[in-house]
């Protein structure tokens, strides 16, 4: 089986941004990277095979979706996540933590784990370091996650410093817990709240038990781009450089563009597919709300830059039609153009690397966009 591991190929000589690839037990992944979220077994309005064509090489599944419904033991016995839903290239389950702590009312935290009530009927469960692992090995997933609790913002001093230790505590239980033989990674996941000293303190600590990679957490949950910008450059010189870096949830276009300019490797973010069904698509010159009534006769593509089969195929007007009918095919459509917005942005800064032109995209990206976006 092959085992997993990462190896840094190109660094840009100006800042932080490199180019890698990471090897996985069913494929390789080339960095930097974007998934797309599949939350519950699916990426929402997409085929596999058409996930693939737009060079989608590894996706997210969550582990507390998918353990309330179908639950992970049917998901198992049906070959795992992949034979399930039928995709053949690496999955990251996320612990659960974030839905979780999510819930509010609906969860009382303590040393063990989480009591939680689900949001589909009610019924309680509880998820601890140790039932978060087993989930995720039952998945079958390439890349899990360490259970931990996503610190909400603001947040005390004191209370960020109390789930930081408990964090890493569950840390050394999901590593405690991981079988060693399944060819599978196991990711650390740093906290610290907006803290400097608190993040750093959490990245030793994870380091010190050992991890195949090292994501960081609890970024883009209210904060500004500067500080989630300033979390980034406290964290990123912090961590090893030959393990592959991951900053959950995040985000925007300009967020992947300044997060791999700071080093980071991995990024997932619901934000091109969430936005595809709300009818807002990404562009090269900025967003365009394609509801808005300026397109209703507009026979130009979404972007005319892009290749996708989208913008080869269909008018901003015939999107705007879809959309304003409440067709399935307008959250098609729109997410397969914003995913191939995504995968292709992040193609682009991985051949501007491999070029050693790193800096002169970057100046590029943001001499195209425009403040408010549209067209």
């Amino acid at each position: 089986m092959k085992t997993f591991g990462f190896e840094v190929l190109h660094q840009a000589p100006d800042c932080g941004a490199r180019r890698g690839r990471v090897q996985t037990r069913r494929g390789d992944i080339e960095t930097p990277v974007f998934m797309p979220v599949g939350t519950q077994g699916t990426v929402k309005a997409m085929y596999p095979e058409t996930l693939k064509d737009i060079g989608a090489q590894i996706i997210l599944g969550n582990t507390y979706h998918l353990f309330l419904r179908p639950g992970h033991e049917l998901v198992q016995k049906m070959g795992g996540l992949h034979g399930f839903m039928n995709w053949d290239r690496p999955i990251l389950t996320d612990s659960g933590g974030f839905q979780v702590f999510s819930l509010g009312d609906l969860r009382k935290i303590d040393e063990q784990g989480v009591q939680f009530q689900s949001h589909l009927d009610g019924s309680k469960h509880v998820l601890t370091p140790e039932s978060s692992i087993a989930i995720q090995e039952a998945l079958g997933a390439d890349i899990i996650m360490a259970f931990d609790e996503c610190i909400p913002y603001p947040a005390t001093r004191e209370y960020v410093i109390d789930s930081t230790d408990r964090s890493t505590r569950w840390a050394r239980r999901c590593r405690e817990a991981r079988r060693k033989d399944d060819g599978a990674a196991l990711f650390g996941i740093v906290q610290g709240g907006m803290h400097e000293d608190l993040r750093a303190q959490s990245v030793q600590d994870l380091i010190d038990i050992g991890f195949e990679g090292y994501a960081v957490g609890g970024l883009s949950v209210g904060e500004s781009a500067e500080v989630m910008y300033q979390v980034m450059d406290w964290t990123m010189p912090l961590l090893p450089v030959d393990r592959p870096r991951y900053v959950m949830g995040v985000g925007t276009p300009e967020n992947l563009v300044e997060g791999v300019s700071r080093g980071v490797d991995m990024f997932d973010c619901v934000m091109p597919t969430r936005n595809a069904r709300n009818g807002v698509l990404f562009t090269s010159f900025g967003k365009i709300s394609i509801k808005q009534a300026r397109y209703i006769d507009d026979p130009e593509p979404i972007d005319p830059a892009c290749d996708c089969y989208v913008c080869r195929n269909y008018s901003r007007a015939y999107l705007r039609h879809l959309y304003r009918s409440n067709e399935i095919l307008s959250s098609m459509l729109n997410t397969q153009h914003n995913l191939h917005y995504y995968l292709r942005l992040m193609a682009d800064m991985r051949q501007a690397l491999e070029e050693g032109r790193f800096a002169a995209f970057k100046k590029e990206f943001y001499q195209k966009r425009q403040q408010d976006g549209g067209a």
